[in-house]
């Protein structure tokens, strides 16, 4: 008998040995299992807020253009309104150079252009304004008209000094104002 029990003793240890084999097995596998998942947790976490960095920063770049159109609109529109106001305000020079106030303008235009620069003057004006311009300036009206809104241009006679004091240079200068005021 001590040779089936020496037969039994080696099989009871080598099923030991094999169970122990294959729980060590089942451990390792279910450590992969765990490492394997723990991985692709992180990859699709990783993935997750790849994508979201992505999409936030489309999501910006997308508001960003849309306002930076916005603005564009905005100005493009006001530019119009604008322009469609300073067009209603040379429509409305043009309508006041056939008042007849507008005679005393002219007379107030000639008296500072001779008051800035002097006696001398060689004045010119639009075409319709010539008659005008002859009785207030007398000798000094240059009668080659040129092509403005209204006023007149007063020039020294050598050609040195000029000052223009037309509708449309005033209102040129003082564009950037109304501007802002319709601006606000």
């Amino acid at each position: 008998m001590p040779l089936e029990r020496l037969v039994e003793e080696i099989r009871s240890r080598a099923e030991q040995e094999l169970e122990r084999e294959r729980s060590r097995i089942e451990g390792e596998k279910s450590k992969i299992a765990a490492d394997r998942d723990r991985r692709i947790a992180e990859l699709r976490a990783e993935g997750s807020r790849l994508t979201e960095i992505e999409s936030a920063r489309d999501r910006a770049q997308r508001l960003a253009a849309a306002k930076l159109q916005a603005r564009k609109l905005q100005y493009e529109a006001q530019e119009r309104q604008v322009a469609a106001t300073l067009g209603q305000a040379r429509q409305l020079l043009a309508d006041y150079t056939k008042s007849p106030e507008y005679a005393q303008v002219l007379k107030r235009m000639f008296a500072v252009a001779a008051d800035q620069l002097g006696r001398q003057l060689r004045v010119t004006g639009r075409a319709e304004d010539a008659a005008l311009l002859k009785t207030v300036a007398g000798k000094s009206f240059d009668p080659t008209p040129i092509p403005i809104l209204g006023g007149l241009v007063a020039e020294t006679p050598d050609g040195t000094r000029r000052l223009t004091l037309t509708f449309d240079e005033l209102s040129r200068l003082r564009e950037d104002k109304v501007r802002a005021l319709l601006a606000a």
